[in-house]
């Protein structure tokens, strides 16, 4: 097996008594698409600060690109790109502008690898707009392109489609695997459950701790306890009370217009229905349902 993109054991970093990190330890192979999935303040940012230099960790080692990610971050940060939560690009100056500065941050001069770029990331037109002038979704994709423009092997993309609406969010991902094709490896975090799917191995992060990594399929059928039904039961709030008290029921929620069950694996849907008869609650329907990655991170984080 060839080198791992990203090696890390054990890696930990401390502020005073508050651990951020925790003795996180996980692998990255060439090409693939890695999620890093957690709330805001899981710890997510913080390991990617620390694999691209810009944190001591406190404990434990990471290599990125076969570097060592503290000792030899230059050559990281050459080789890599980072993509941040708050994109950092100039808003008095083009689109074109700010692509060609960065570029020359990384040595870039040579035009057609900035026209190319601009190519990539569907900016072709917009290259004399002011960046001020861009929505949420093309800002996004200038970030991006700046992330790009020297070429790296490796892209690490934190929290990238953070308030851009779901069309943005969906044409982003395409182009995300449009590189994964072209052999760059992604390292993408995100507290969108249902993006996390997109990934082909999904980490998910709790209060610094690295709970589980695999792909979404496997999480699924490893982590969550049970079956998944839906229950349609009116009113919401007698349903939601009444099942809580039936046996076999694991977890309950609100999904909508129904209820989100698991329960014990095997219980059958009569079950549920003389369940529910019986506390007098009108049931219109259940149906079996489909496993989420937010079903994987709930089960953990309890």
């Amino acid at each position: 097996m060839s080198e791992s993109v990203i090696s890390v054991q054990n890696l930990t970093r401390r502020f005073g008594d508050f651990v951020a990190v925790d003795h996180v330890s996980f692998e990255v192979e060439q090409g693939e698409i890695v999620g890093y999935l957690g709330p805001n303040g899981s710890g997510k940012t913080t390991t990617i600060r620390m694999l691209l230099g810009l944190l001591e960790p406190s404990e434990g080692k990471a290599t990125v690109l076969g570097y060592d990610a503290f000792r030899q971050s230059e050559d990281v940060r050459a080789r890599a790109g980072y993509m941040s939560q708050k994109f950092a690009l100039y808003d008095d100056l083009t689109t074109l502008e700010n692509l060609t500065f960065y570029g020359g941050v990384y040595g870039i001069t040579d035009k057609n690898r900035i026209k190319q770029t601009l190519e990539l990331v569907g900016l072709t037109g917009h290259e004399s707009t002011l960046t001020r002038s861009l929505s949420a979704g093309w800002r996004q994709r200038l970030a991006l392109g700046i992330a790009l423009v020297h070429q790296p092997k490796l892209l690490f993309l934190d929290e990238p489609t953070s308030g851009v609406d779901p069309t943005a969010r969906r044409a982003f991902w395409d182009l995300i695997y449009q590189l994964a094709e072209s052999g760059v490896t992604i390292l993408v975090t995100t507290h969108y459950m249902d993006e996390a799917e997109y990934c082909e191995r999904v980490g998910i992060m709790r209060d610094g701790k690295l709970l589980a990594m695999d792909t979404p399929t496997n999480l699924k059928q490893k982590v969550i306890p049970g079956d998944v039904w839906e229950v349609f039961a009116e009113p919401l709030q007698d349903g939601l009370n009444a099942l809580h008290e039936i046996d076999g029921v694991l977890r309950v929620g609100l999904a909508g217009d129904h209820l989100r069950t698991i329960t014990q694996r095997g219980m059958k849907k009569t079950a549920l229905q003389t369940g529910l008869d019986s506390k007098g609650v009108h049931v219109a329907n259940i149906a079996a349902g489909e496993p989420t990655l937010e079903d994987v991170f709930l089960s953990l984080a309890r």
